[in-house]
Protein backbone atom coordinates (compact mmCIF):
# COMPACT_ATOMS: atom_id res chain seq x y z
CA UNK A 1 0.00 0.00 0.00
CA UNK A 2 1.22 3.84 -0.66
CA UNK A 3 0.22 6.90 1.02
CA UNK A 4 -1.20 8.18 -2.21
CA UNK A 5 -2.67 7.11 -5.98
CA UNK A 6 0.64 8.39 -7.88
CA UNK A 7 3.12 6.17 -5.51
CA UNK A 8 1.24 3.17 -6.92
CA UNK A 9 2.03 4.51 -10.10
CA UNK A 10 5.84 4.83 -9.40
CA UNK A 11 5.53 1.26 -8.45
CA UNK A 12 5.45 -0.02 -11.83
CA UNK A 13 7.83 2.98 -13.65
CA UNK A 14 10.65 0.51 -14.05
CA UNK A 15 12.09 1.92 -17.05
CA UNK A 16 12.17 5.45 -15.95
CA UNK A 17 13.56 4.71 -12.42
CA UNK A 18 16.73 2.45 -14.26
CA UNK A 19 17.48 4.78 -16.65
CA UNK A 20 17.12 8.36 -14.55
CA UNK A 21 20.25 10.27 -13.34
CA UNK A 22 19.69 12.96 -10.53
CA UNK A 23 20.95 16.65 -11.73
CA UNK A 24 21.14 17.89 -8.84
CA UNK A 25 22.63 21.26 -8.98
CA UNK A 26 26.49 20.17 -7.16
CA UNK A 27 28.40 22.40 -4.65
CA UNK A 28 31.88 23.31 -6.10
CA UNK A 29 34.54 21.16 -5.62
CA UNK A 30 32.33 18.27 -5.09
CA UNK A 31 34.17 15.15 -4.37
CA UNK A 32 33.70 11.56 -5.55
CA UNK A 33 32.50 9.18 -2.99
CA UNK A 34 35.21 7.04 -1.72
CA UNK A 35 36.00 3.74 -2.42
CA UNK A 36 33.20 1.07 -1.22
CA UNK A 37 33.95 -1.11 1.25
CA UNK A 38 32.38 -4.84 1.03
CA UNK A 39 31.25 -7.03 3.99
CA UNK A 40 30.34 -10.79 2.34
CA UNK A 41 27.76 -12.24 3.34
CA UNK A 42 27.68 -14.35 6.24
CA UNK A 43 25.56 -16.35 8.63
CA UNK A 44 23.98 -14.57 11.90
CA UNK A 45 21.89 -15.15 14.52
CA UNK A 46 19.97 -12.10 14.68
CA UNK A 47 18.01 -11.83 11.63
CA UNK A 48 14.85 -9.38 11.90
CA UNK A 49 11.64 -11.29 11.38
CA UNK A 50 11.56 -9.89 7.83
CA UNK A 51 14.21 -11.59 6.37
CA UNK A 52 13.47 -14.52 7.84
CA UNK A 53 12.94 -17.64 5.76
CA UNK A 54 14.13 -15.21 2.61
CA UNK A 55 17.44 -16.20 0.58
CA UNK A 56 19.47 -13.35 0.94
CA UNK A 57 22.92 -14.92 0.07
CA UNK A 58 22.81 -13.23 -3.57
CA UNK A 59 21.60 -10.03 -2.76
CA UNK A 60 24.60 -7.18 -1.96
CA UNK A 61 22.83 -4.03 -0.33
CA UNK A 62 24.87 -0.98 -1.42
CA UNK A 63 24.42 1.70 1.44
CA UNK A 64 25.38 5.86 1.20
CA UNK A 65 26.66 6.99 4.07
CA UNK A 66 27.62 11.16 5.02
CA UNK A 67 30.60 12.15 6.76
CA UNK A 68 32.42 9.09 8.11
CA UNK A 69 31.40 5.39 8.02
CA UNK A 70 28.89 5.30 10.92
CA UNK A 71 26.31 2.94 10.21
CA UNK A 72 28.96 0.61 9.79
CA UNK A 73 31.13 1.08 12.14
CA UNK A 74 27.93 0.65 14.49
CA UNK A 75 26.79 -2.39 13.00
CA UNK A 76 29.79 -3.88 13.86
CA UNK A 77 30.51 -2.41 16.93
CA UNK A 78 27.14 -3.41 18.43
CA UNK A 79 27.90 -7.13 16.90
CA UNK A 80 25.29 -6.86 14.04
CA UNK A 81 27.56 -6.63 10.65
CA UNK A 82 27.55 -10.36 9.97
CA UNK A 83 24.26 -10.06 7.92
CA UNK A 84 22.71 -13.18 5.78
CA UNK A 85 23.51 -10.55 2.93
CA UNK A 86 26.19 -8.71 1.41
CA UNK A 87 26.65 -4.64 2.47
CA UNK A 88 28.80 -2.40 0.35
CA UNK A 89 28.99 1.10 1.82
CA UNK A 90 30.29 4.24 -0.01
CA UNK A 91 31.01 7.96 1.98
CA UNK A 92 29.60 10.84 0.42
CA UNK A 93 30.42 14.08 1.96
CA UNK A 94 26.42 15.22 2.01
CA UNK A 95 23.12 13.63 1.65
CA UNK A 96 22.48 15.43 -1.89
CA UNK A 97 25.24 13.77 -2.77
CA UNK A 98 24.28 10.03 -2.06
CA UNK A 99 21.05 11.08 -3.70
CA UNK A 100 22.95 11.63 -6.74
CA UNK A 101 24.92 8.46 -6.64
CA UNK A 102 21.11 6.68 -5.93
CA UNK A 103 19.77 7.97 -9.64
CA UNK A 104 22.84 7.26 -10.92
CA UNK A 105 22.63 3.34 -10.13
CA UNK A 106 25.27 3.51 -7.90
CA UNK A 107 24.10 2.85 -4.20
CA UNK A 108 20.67 1.06 -3.32
CA UNK A 109 19.82 2.85 -0.38
CA UNK A 110 20.60 6.70 0.87
CA UNK A 111 20.14 8.19 3.77
CA UNK A 112 19.60 12.42 4.36
CA UNK A 113 17.94 15.06 6.13
CA UNK A 114 14.73 16.21 4.44
CA UNK A 115 16.23 18.30 2.36
CA UNK A 116 18.38 16.13 -0.67
CA UNK A 117 15.45 13.86 -1.50
CA UNK A 118 12.99 17.20 -2.01
CA UNK A 119 15.72 18.30 -4.66
CA UNK A 120 16.28 15.27 -6.06
CA UNK A 121 12.37 14.39 -6.65
CA UNK A 122 12.06 18.21 -8.41
CA UNK A 123 15.29 16.94 -10.83
CA UNK A 124 14.35 13.25 -10.83
CA UNK A 125 10.45 13.39 -11.26
CA UNK A 126 7.99 10.87 -10.45
CA UNK A 127 9.68 7.54 -10.52
CA UNK A 128 13.09 8.46 -9.63
CA UNK A 129 13.23 7.66 -5.84
CA UNK A 130 10.90 6.71 -2.98
CA UNK A 131 10.94 7.68 1.01
CA UNK A 132 10.48 4.57 2.53
CA UNK A 133 11.49 5.34 6.17
CA UNK A 134 12.04 7.72 8.92
CA UNK A 135 14.65 7.66 11.41
CA UNK A 136 14.23 10.39 14.69
CA UNK A 137 17.36 11.95 15.55
CA UNK A 138 18.86 14.80 17.64
CA UNK A 139 19.76 18.40 15.84
CA UNK A 140 22.69 19.38 17.34
CA UNK A 141 26.08 20.38 15.36
CA UNK A 142 24.03 22.14 12.58
CA UNK A 143 25.27 25.99 13.02
CA UNK A 144 26.57 28.89 11.05
CA UNK A 145 29.83 29.98 12.63
CA UNK A 146 32.62 32.31 12.45
CA UNK A 147 35.90 32.41 12.83
CA UNK A 148 37.42 33.21 16.14
CA UNK A 149 37.88 36.88 16.48
CA UNK A 150 34.88 37.38 14.38
CA UNK A 151 32.60 40.92 15.20
CA UNK A 152 29.63 38.51 14.29
CA UNK A 153 27.51 37.77 16.94
CA UNK A 154 24.06 37.27 15.52
CA UNK A 155 22.33 36.49 12.40
CA UNK A 156 21.53 40.23 11.39
CA UNK A 157 25.62 40.40 11.89
CA UNK A 158 25.75 38.51 8.37
CA UNK A 159 24.23 41.27 6.22
CA UNK A 160 26.34 42.10 3.53
CA UNK A 161 28.81 39.53 4.30
CA UNK A 162 29.81 36.58 2.36
CA UNK A 163 28.78 33.05 3.86
CA UNK A 164 29.72 29.43 2.95
CA UNK A 165 26.65 26.98 2.85
CA UNK A 166 26.18 23.36 2.30
CA UNK A 167 23.32 23.33 -0.97
CA UNK A 168 20.63 21.42 -1.28
CA UNK A 169 20.72 20.49 2.95
CA UNK A 170 19.54 21.37 6.14
CA UNK A 171 22.61 23.58 5.99
CA UNK A 172 20.84 25.34 2.91
CA UNK A 173 17.27 25.41 4.52
CA UNK A 174 18.24 26.44 8.10
CA UNK A 175 20.63 29.52 6.94
CA UNK A 176 17.60 30.74 4.86
CA UNK A 177 15.60 30.52 7.91
CA UNK A 178 18.08 32.39 10.04
CA UNK A 179 18.11 34.99 7.84
CA UNK A 180 14.41 35.59 8.16
CA UNK A 181 14.28 35.58 11.39
CA UNK A 182 16.97 38.68 11.56
CA UNK A 183 14.65 40.07 9.01
CA UNK A 184 17.32 39.91 6.35
CA UNK A 185 17.04 38.18 2.43
CA UNK A 186 18.87 35.34 1.12
CA UNK A 187 20.10 38.62 -1.32
CA UNK A 188 21.32 40.27 1.77
CA UNK A 189 24.76 37.95 2.07
CA UNK A 190 26.81 37.00 -0.19
CA UNK A 191 25.98 33.11 -0.41
CA UNK A 192 29.18 30.60 -1.18
CA UNK A 193 27.69 27.23 -2.27
CA UNK A 194 30.46 24.53 -1.33
CA UNK A 195 31.18 21.35 0.21
CA UNK A 196 32.14 20.64 3.51
CA UNK A 197 35.40 20.20 3.90
CA UNK A 198 35.78 23.09 1.37
CA UNK A 199 33.71 25.42 3.36
CA UNK A 200 35.68 24.74 6.81
CA UNK A 201 38.74 25.32 4.53
CA UNK A 202 37.15 28.74 3.54
CA UNK A 203 36.48 29.95 6.71
CA UNK A 204 39.79 28.73 8.32
CA UNK A 205 41.44 30.57 5.62
CA UNK A 206 39.33 33.74 5.73
CA UNK A 207 38.04 33.71 2.47
CA UNK A 208 34.46 33.82 4.01
CA UNK A 209 33.01 35.40 6.90
CA UNK A 210 30.64 32.81 7.97
CA UNK A 211 29.84 29.12 7.38
CA UNK A 212 26.71 27.24 7.56
CA UNK A 213 27.25 23.71 8.57
CA UNK A 214 26.78 20.85 10.39
CA UNK A 215 28.52 17.45 11.59
CA UNK A 216 32.38 16.81 11.32
CA UNK A 217 32.80 20.99 9.72
CA UNK A 218 31.32 22.71 12.34
CA UNK A 219 33.01 20.01 15.20
CA UNK A 220 36.29 20.53 13.81
CA UNK A 221 35.70 24.66 12.89
CA UNK A 222 35.11 24.89 17.16
CA UNK A 223 38.44 22.95 17.27
CA UNK A 224 39.86 25.60 15.45
CA UNK A 225 38.41 28.53 17.53
CA UNK A 226 35.27 29.31 15.67
CA UNK A 227 32.13 30.61 17.45
CA UNK A 228 27.98 29.50 17.06
CA UNK A 229 26.30 32.61 15.19
CA UNK A 230 23.11 30.31 14.78
CA UNK A 231 22.06 26.90 16.53
CA UNK A 232 19.62 25.17 14.52
CA UNK A 233 18.74 22.94 16.63
CA UNK A 234 15.25 24.29 17.01
CA UNK A 235 14.79 25.14 13.42
CA UNK A 236 15.13 21.37 12.13
CA UNK A 237 12.75 18.78 12.69
CA UNK A 238 15.39 15.70 13.12
CA UNK A 239 13.51 13.66 10.85
CA UNK A 240 16.42 11.97 8.74
CA UNK A 241 14.37 9.66 5.82
CA UNK A 242 15.81 6.31 4.24
CA UNK A 243 15.64 7.06 0.21
CA UNK A 244 15.68 3.95 -2.21
CA UNK A 245 14.17 3.48 -5.74
CA UNK A 246 10.28 1.85 -6.84
CA UNK A 247 12.21 -0.94 -8.93
CA UNK A 248 14.46 -1.49 -6.03
CA UNK A 249 11.59 -2.06 -3.11
CA UNK A 250 9.52 -4.37 -5.49
CA UNK A 251 12.29 -6.75 -5.22
CA UNK A 252 11.49 -9.48 -2.50
CA UNK A 253 15.05 -10.23 -1.28
CA UNK A 254 16.26 -6.52 -1.57
CA UNK A 255 13.19 -5.37 0.89
CA UNK A 256 13.78 -7.90 3.02
CA UNK A 257 17.12 -7.03 3.19
CA UNK A 258 16.49 -3.31 3.60
CA UNK A 259 14.17 -4.35 6.15
CA UNK A 260 16.55 -6.46 8.60
CA UNK A 261 19.17 -3.49 7.88
CA UNK A 262 16.95 -0.94 9.76
CA UNK A 263 16.40 -3.60 12.41
CA UNK A 264 20.02 -4.28 13.10
CA UNK A 265 20.82 -0.11 13.12
CA UNK A 266 17.79 -0.17 15.39
CA UNK A 267 19.48 -2.42 17.89
CA UNK A 268 22.95 -1.16 17.24
CA UNK A 269 21.40 2.11 18.55
CA UNK A 270 19.86 0.61 21.59
CA UNK A 271 23.38 -0.52 22.16
CA UNK A 272 25.04 2.59 21.35
CA UNK A 273 23.12 4.15 24.05
CA UNK A 274 23.87 1.25 26.34
CA UNK A 275 27.45 1.57 26.18
CA UNK A 276 28.11 5.71 25.77
CA UNK A 277 31.16 5.62 26.70
CA UNK A 278 32.27 2.71 23.92
CA UNK A 279 30.44 4.39 21.25
CA UNK A 280 32.14 7.80 22.02
CA UNK A 281 35.23 6.53 21.92
CA UNK A 282 34.75 5.53 17.87
CA UNK A 283 33.21 8.22 17.07
CA UNK A 284 36.08 10.62 18.74
CA UNK A 285 38.66 8.50 16.66
CA UNK A 286 36.93 8.95 13.49
CA UNK A 287 36.37 12.57 14.01
CA UNK A 288 39.31 13.32 15.92
CA UNK A 289 37.79 15.19 18.60
CA UNK A 290 38.61 14.59 22.22
CA UNK A 291 36.34 11.45 23.91
CA UNK A 292 34.91 13.76 26.36
CA UNK A 293 33.30 15.96 23.92
CA UNK A 294 32.13 13.21 21.64
CA UNK A 295 30.65 11.34 24.70
CA UNK A 296 28.78 14.88 25.43
CA UNK A 297 27.75 15.58 22.31
CA UNK A 298 26.41 11.84 21.70
CA UNK A 299 24.41 11.61 25.17
CA UNK A 300 22.73 15.50 24.46
CA UNK A 301 21.87 14.23 21.25
CA UNK A 302 20.03 11.29 22.71
CA UNK A 303 18.73 13.23 25.40
CA UNK A 304 16.99 15.49 22.88
CA UNK A 305 15.86 13.38 20.34
CA UNK A 306 16.79 9.72 20.82
CA UNK A 307 17.59 7.43 17.22
CA UNK A 308 14.55 5.70 16.69
CA UNK A 309 12.75 4.61 13.53
CA UNK A 310 9.29 5.10 12.55
CA UNK A 311 6.77 4.09 10.35
CA UNK A 312 5.89 6.93 7.47
CA UNK A 313 3.04 9.26 8.40
CA UNK A 314 1.57 12.41 7.41
CA UNK A 315 2.99 14.73 10.45
CA UNK A 316 6.46 13.48 9.01
CA UNK A 317 5.24 14.07 5.10
CA UNK A 318 3.89 17.70 6.31
CA UNK A 319 7.08 18.49 7.97
CA UNK A 320 8.95 17.93 4.89
CA UNK A 321 6.85 19.75 2.55
CA UNK A 322 7.34 22.76 4.46
CA UNK A 323 10.63 22.78 3.89
CA UNK A 324 10.18 22.55 0.32
CA UNK A 325 6.88 25.49 0.68
CA UNK A 326 9.96 27.22 2.37
CA UNK A 327 12.32 26.79 -0.71
CA UNK A 328 9.26 27.91 -3.17
CA UNK A 329 8.80 30.96 -1.20
CA UNK A 330 12.80 31.61 -0.95
CA UNK A 331 12.58 31.35 -5.26
CA UNK A 332 15.20 28.44 -4.70
CA UNK A 333 12.30 25.69 -6.17
CA UNK A 334 10.46 27.97 -9.22
CA UNK A 335 7.93 25.31 -9.30
CA UNK A 336 5.86 23.79 -6.39
CA UNK A 337 5.00 20.05 -6.55
CA UNK A 338 3.41 17.53 -3.98
CA UNK A 339 6.33 15.43 -1.76
CA UNK A 340 3.70 13.51 -0.60
CA UNK A 341 3.64 11.61 -4.14
CA UNK A 342 7.59 10.46 -3.45
CA UNK A 343 6.77 8.21 -0.06
CA UNK A 344 5.41 5.16 0.12
CA UNK A 345 4.46 2.77 3.17
CA UNK A 346 5.66 -0.19 1.99
CA UNK A 347 7.66 -0.95 4.68
CA UNK A 348 5.38 0.81 7.42
CA UNK A 349 4.59 -3.49 8.66
CA UNK A 350 7.94 -3.64 9.40
CA UNK A 351 8.98 -0.39 10.69
CA UNK A 352 5.91 -1.11 12.88
CA UNK A 353 7.73 -3.88 14.62
CA UNK A 354 11.72 -1.98 14.32
CA UNK A 355 9.87 1.14 16.44
CA UNK A 356 9.02 -2.13 18.97
CA UNK A 357 12.87 -2.88 19.21
CA UNK A 358 13.38 0.14 20.91
CA UNK A 359 15.02 0.35 24.15
CA UNK A 360 15.87 3.86 25.80
CA UNK A 361 18.65 2.74 26.90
Amino acid sequence: MTRRPLLRRLATATATALGLTLLLTACSGTEPASTPTTTEAGSSGAVSPAAAGVDLSGVTLRIGETGWKQQQLLLAQAGLADTPYATEFSLFQGGNLQLEALGAGAIDLASASEIPPIFAAQSGGPGSLAVIAVRQGNTLTQEVVVPEGSAITDAAGLKGRKVAYVQNTTAHYFLYKALESAGLTWGDIEAVPLSTSDGLAALLSGQVDALASYGNAIISAHAKGATTVVDARDILSGNFVYISTPTLIEDPARHAAIADYFSRLQRAFNWARANPDAWAAVVAEQTKQPVEQALTTFTEGEAQRPSKFVPTSESAIASQQDVLDTFVKAGIITTPFDIGDYWTTSFDTDLTAIEGEYVSG
